[in-house]
């Protein structure tokens, strides 16, 4: 199987090529991305563990999903399927904004994302996929911002950064 290509963009979002995804994070080239929230009817968010195995970012704490769209898909169908692939369930899922981060990591990588964030509503239990996550867990917004403060090392790049600049368009 090919490795998974990722869209390289520039800082319009405008398509301006493909890269294999490791090629992309190695050269820390600004590529489409988008992170799914998905919350229950008491307000709370779903927050995946990520996998041990994963190749950065491993076993922390980050919203529902999150993963690249494939050439030609739009957003809201990439996190739909990838909510399908990770969490086992899929929901009708809407864009709120989108922002342009970069975050190094120990390992060389670097994600360099135009970032899109997507909603959406649930109320059962996800049938995770171990390969993409470890655990899982709903949580009231603010109990996550508190504890992003206390333990900030628990979480991934991008989910702290849209706590901290974006809070308004995840807080439903």
């Amino acid at each position: 199987m090919a490795e998974e290509q990722v869209i390289l963009v520039n800082e319009k979002d405008e398509q301006i090529g493909l890269m294999p995804k490791m090629e992309a994070h190695e050269k820390g080239l600004l590529h489409r991305a988008f992170s799914v929230f998905v919350f229950n009817s008491k307000k709370e968010v779903m927050l995946q563990q990520r996998a041990f195995g994963k190749y950065h970012s491993p076993g922390l704490w980050t919203n529902t999903c999150c993963s690249h769209q494939r050439d030609g898909e739009s957003s809201v169908k990439a996190g739909e399927r990838r909510l399908l692939e990770e969490m086992g369930f899929s929901v009708p899922l809407q864009e709120t904004t989108s922002f342009i981060y970069k975050a190094p990591f120990d390992n060389g990588l670097t994600e360099h994302e135009y970032d899109h964030i997507l909603i959406g509503a649930y109320e059962g239990p996800p049938n995770i996929n171990p390969e993409e996550v470890a655990d899982w867990r709903w949580m009231p917004l603010e109990d996550v911002k508190k504890d992003i403060a206390t333990y900030p090392e628990q979480y991934t790049a991008w989910f702290k950064i849209i706590f901290d600049k974006f809070y308004q368009h995840i807080n439903v």
